[in-house]
């Protein structure tokens, strides 16, 4: 199974991508969350944005090699929630860089309102490989 919350890339440059989330109530995670009132994650959300972020990376010829992990995670906001039949939209814009780390400001919106924003960096993963 592969772990995949953007569904589509509707716009991407080398410094932005905008994507979008289509939730649905097939969702496993949804019915625990909360029960009788069903709600994207917060954490899901914060996912979608990292997801768009690393989609973002496979992009740029000057990123290296991933994968891409998330480094660090400031300034979280929620908003509206986002229940079964609609759609998070999110948007990424790259910030700067820092080295190895690629720091990014991210929103979700649902219906035109605000569902998450934050600002997280992105670093590549130290894969070791052993016999």
């Amino acid at each position: 199974m592969r772990f995949q919350l953007i569904d589509n890339v509707i716009e991407r440059s080398d410094e932005r991508i905008v994507a979008v989330k289509n939730v649905t109530a097939a969702e496993e995670y949804l019915g625990d969350h909360f029960p009788g009132f069903p709600v994207l994650p917060g954490v899901m959300m914060l996912e979608a944005l990292a997801q768009a972020g690393r989609v973002l990376m496979e992009g740029r010829s000057d990123a290296g090699a991933g994968p891409w992990t998330l480094a660090e995670v400031r300034q979280v906001k929620y908003g509206s929630m986002v229940r079964p039949g609609q759609q998070l939209r999110v948007t990424v814009e790259l910030k700067k860089r820092d080295g190895a780390h690629w720091s990014f400001q991210g929103t979700g919106e649902v219906e035109g309102k605000q569902a998450v924003t934050a600002r997280f960096t992105l670093r590549p993963v130290a894969v070791k490989v052993t016999d």
